[in-house]
């Protein structure tokens, strides 16, 4: 990995370098989806590389996401290396065949003869009154089905590197950016700089309880760490960044420090990504744990148009608070 200075960028920004990048380095890169070309992509991320590659690798399409991703399929079945913008993680539904019966099960139904390596670039996450059917979060759903790896990045440096290891895998990946986190700001190196999948990250080091969150869930976990340390809790915060494959050993060594796990996403607490990981803490760690594992997420009910609203369905730091606080048996108040 060769990487020179290091600048200021935004998640998109990030995004971008990562993309041109990649298709400068290989040929075989193109682009697929709804106004990724002349427009450069409903949060900036592809623009500009229309004029750079040409119509023959940046492939604006028609709205039909079905078609598209099947298109993505063949490509990749074929010695090319797609990525497909879907503009909303909500329209997977509308090509739920491709993405669950086809492309994640194209390996393993060859017997390993084929490879399938391929992008699903999506957003999802709630950023404002974007509405019920704009505004979820369904990670869970790519986890469910064997054949999808899936990474969440919180950073503009982890977006950047994430998305290129991603490119190169030979596996199909689900690449879930959060769209209130396109405009934030962060260091990103320059050059070829790639973060591996499956790799976690230990954002804020504690000894009393472990906050394990992704994707935007992570400004709530460390919000949350800063007001439980003015109360003594020093909290640590890991930030999971793959969650499959999932990297065990970092979340495993964590909680073997503090003994204790909250677990915190953007998505729907009932099935949601945390009870999988819950279980997979209580079975593999029990003993090392001295409360149950808790989980913080939106409540079950679909995400309001109005932000007032909105904000009693999402978790907020407060609730992370809370959940800390009646783990360790403090009163709220205390």
């Amino acid at each position: 990995m060769s990487t020179s200075e290091v600048r200021e960028l935004t998640y998109a920004q990030a995004l971008n370098e990562a993309l041109c990048e990649e298709m400068e380095r290989d040929p075989r890169v193109v682009l697929l989806g709804e106004d990724i070309g002349e427009f450069g992509g409903v949060y900036t991320v592809t623009r500009g590389l229309l004029g750079r590659f040409g119509p023959g690798r940046v492939m604006d399409t028609p709205i039909s996401e079905a078609g598209f991703v099947g298109a993505a399929l063949g490509l990749a079945l074929t010695g090319y290396r797609p990525v497909v913008e879907i503009m909303f993680v909500d329209f997977i539904f509308v090509c739920a065949d491709q993405l669950f019966n086809q492309v994640a099960k194209a390996r393993y139904t060859s017997g390993g003869q084929r490879k399938v390596p391929l992008v699903v670039r999506t957003q999802q996450g709630s950023s404002g009154g974007k509405a019920a059917q704009h505004s979820q979060s369904l990670e869970a759903v790519f986890c469910h089905v064997p054949g999808w790896y899936v990474v969440a990045p919180y950073t503009p440096a982890d977006a950047k590197g994430l998305l290129k290891a991603a490119i190169r895998d030979d596996n199909p990946v689900a690449f879930l950016e959060h769209k209130a986190l396109y405009f934030t700001r962060g260091p990103v190196p320059a050059g070829d700089y790639l973060v591996p999948l499956g790799k976690a990250q230990t954002l804020r080091l504690g000894q009393d309880v472990t906050l394990l969150a992704y994707s935007k869930a992570v400004d709530l976990a460390l919000g949350a760490a800063e007001a439980l340390a003015r109360a003594g809790i020093e909290a640590e915060v890991v930030d999971l960044r793959s969650l499959k494959p999932l990297d065990l050993e970092t979340l495993a060594n964590s909680i073997r420090r503090t003994h204790r796990a909250v677990v915190v996403h953007e998505a729907h607490r009932f099935c949601g990504f945390g009870a999988e990981l819950a279980a997979i803490i209580q079975e593999a760690l029990f003993d090392e744990l001295d409360g149950p594992v808790m989980r913080v997420a939106a409540l079950d009910a679909p995400i309001p148009y109005s932000r007032r609203l909105e904000q009693r369905i999402l978790p907020q730091v407060s609730d992370v608070v809370e959940a800390v606080r009646r783990l360790m048996g403090v009163r709220t108040g205390t």
